[in-house]
């Protein structure tokens, strides 16, 4: 992607009050999210395969932090363990899209992923690599139910029609993962949202 796309919509992200940065790789994004978490600060970590691919869960654990992130416990402890990544000291997630108009677009399974980014922690910390940025809504849209449904839904043994063929057809499947559809402007009231952009294509 063209450096002057990238950081025209770093300004845009900022003068919305977004705490936007650029980052040429993974690793310099990492070292600035251990930089914005205070010593012994509890983080919850929404559903991200960019998270994931990072390693960040285990750098944070090896810090001493406590981490809340259901991808790493059992099925049973699955809602316990959301609900106090809800109410940790710093949210980490990434993006399904994020728009040049400086929006962040997401759609949840579940909400606690989105609810979280906007209700909750005092400070989010969202990563996302140049493949989620999109031109617009309808392109974010189209994005995330091309590149990042359908190969979750695989990755979740979901029975749904994009797990088979690839492509959306708004199903009505009980295992639907596309209930909640969420478009961020801007950072809520009294809530410090990081958006850090990286060079790098990252999750889905």
């Amino acid at each position: 992607m063209e450096d002057n796309k990238i950081q025209k919509l770093v300004e845009v992200l900022n003068k919305k009050n977004f705490k936007a940065t650029y980052f040429e790789d993974a690793q310099a994004a990492k070292c600035a999210v251990f930089n914005e978490i205070a010593p012994g600060a509890a983080v919850g970590i929404g559903g991200s395969m960019t998270v994931f691919d990072m390693g960040l869960h285990k750098d944070l654990q090896e810090k001493g932090h406590e981490v809340f992130w259901h991808w790493l416990v059992d099925p049973a402890q699955r809602s316990e363990v959301r609900a106090k990544a809800a109410n940790a000291d710093v949210y980490l997630s990434s993006s399904n899209a994020i728009t040049m108009n400086g929006e962040l677009v997401n759609i949840d399974g579940i909400g606690n992923r989105v609810s979280a980014m906007f209700f909750g922690p005092k400070k989010v910390i969202i990563i996302c690599g140049v493949n989620k940025i999109a031109d617009d809504y309808d392109t974010a849209i189209q994005r995330i139910k091309t590149y990042a449904c359908p190969p979750n839904a695989k990755r979740l043994n979901l029975n749904t029609p994009c797990a088979k063929t690839d492509k959306c057809t708004d199903c009505s499947s009980s295992d639907r993962m596309c209930n909640v559809t969420v478009k961020m402007e801007r950072p809520p009231s009294g809530k410090e949202v990081h958006v850090f952009l990286v060079g790098e294509s990252l999750g889905f």
